[in-house]
């Protein structure tokens, strides 16, 4: 899998599958919202469809909606179904089969909910679910039970029982915001969470956790960006998998973001058929970088229900990171982990570099195969330290 012309360059693929009288319109987030893609007779307008997209987006309302921005509709090509965007967003029939290993709820969120809504799993940080929508839905969403409204479960967020909690418990120090999508909210009402936060003394700095400037660049007007600039430290990690995702919009949104001195990473999902080989993640990293977004995690895909067809072995993973290391530069490598499942929290897999550890030294090796003798520290011996005593104590009145 190697990238195309269309996937190494920012380029606006407006208006694409709209009328040209659309452009009027497209840089209106309320626009692109209104014009969402959600139903089989909108994706066979625009599409050839297979019969295994097609019987998927049939199933896809008993579990997970499918909906999918202009903007993003628009990086999807018309005749291949192995698309790597047409992979993330278009349900296929496979959803329907859950494999014995997958689970309604991998990360173990439900399990670790002091209050509904707000899930702490880590000591000093938590997990504030504000929402259950999002400008377009992922297929291999970790939290389809939830998110978009016709899944298992509704998520049911206390909202002043979480502020209490919060207010209550002095290590958290580190909130993220999350959902659904935070950035869907009016700049009023996520002005309102940002400030309540801001005014618990022992949270130092809030997260947001979002797409939106992936499937709406649009929603990241200089408006927002000045009212996310009052409350910092302000984090953002956006999600992006594959390089056609970023666009001249999309890099002109992070741009805002960037300027409004909010630090910006990415978390990539590692998915079959979208983003696994070393070519593609290095032209990735290299555009992140570009829009001054540092990436930051790539995860293996969570044991969801009905992923099977896009989780990848974990050796490729680390295959990835292998080919990466070394090979570019370190900023642009991100931590490969496995949220483990049931609650686990995020495990580092990394290549082995490690050949030997023995005694007072290690073996190494190189990210080009060359093999190194490291010598572990040895403490200083006592006698050692009594003669350079003894060595110093003339000139003790210097």
């Amino acid at each position: 899998m190697r990238p195309s012309d269309f996937d190494t360059a920012f380029i606006s693929h407006a208006p694409g599958y709209w009328p040209e009288d659309s452009m009027s319109r497209w840089s209106d987030f309320k626009w692109q919202l209104r014009n969402r893609v959600d139903s089989l007779t909108d994706l066979e307008a625009r599409l050839r469809l297979t019969d295994v997209e097609r019987a998927g987006v049939l199933l896809a309302g008993h579990k997970l909606a499918m909906s999918i921005t202009p903007h993003f509709f628009n990086l999807m090509d018309r005749d291949d179904p192995e698309c790597p965007i047409r992979r993330q967003v278009i349900p296929r029939i496979e959803e329907g089969w859950n494999a014995p290993e997958e689970l309604s709820d991998p990360c173990g969120e439900d399990s670790h909910m002091p209050v509904p809504g707000l899930v702490h799993r880590y000591p000093d940080r938590v997990l504030f679910l504000v929402t259950d929508r999002c400008a377009s839905y992922c297929r291999y969403c970790t939290r389809s039970r939830v998110v978009s409204g016709v899944g298992e479960q509704h998520l049911e967020t206390q909202w002043e029982a979480a502020f209490r909690y919060l207010e209550k418990t002095p290590q958290i120090r580190d909130v993220l915001l999350s959902g659904g999508d935070p950035l869907l909210f009016s700049d009023e009402r996520l002005d309102k969470i940002l400030t309540r936060l801001r005014a618990i003394p022992h949270i130092q700095f809030i997260r947001i956790g979002s797409r939106i400037p992936i499937f709406l660049p649009q929603r990241i007007t200089p408006e927002l960006c000045a009212m996310l600039k009052k409350h910092h430290p302000l984090f953002i990690s956006i999600h992006t998998n594959h390089p056609r995702e970023l666009t001249s919009e999309v890099r002109d949104a992070l741009g805002r973001l960037a300027d409004a001195g909010i630090p910006l990473g990415n978390q990539s999902v590692l998915l079959r058929g979208v983003n696994d080989s070393v070519e593609i993640q290095k032209t990735l990293v290299h555009k992140l970088l570009m829009c001054r977004v540092r990436p930051y995690y790539l995860y293996q895909c969570d044991l969801i229900n009905g992923s099977s067809h896009l989780r990848t072995p974990v050796a490729q993973g680390v295959a990835i990171i292998e080919g990466l290391r070394g090979h570019t530069t370190g900023y642009a490598i991100p931590q490969f982990v496995i949220d483990g499942p049931g609650g686990g929290g995020k495990i580092p897999i990394n290549p082995n570099y490690i050949v030997e550890a023995g005694t007072g030294h290690l073996t190494l090796r190189n990210f080009e195969g060359e093999i190194f003798d490291y010598p572990d520290p040895s403490p200083m011996p006592r006698a050692e330290m009594v003669r350079l005593q003894q060595q110093a104590m003339p000139h003790a009145g210097c």
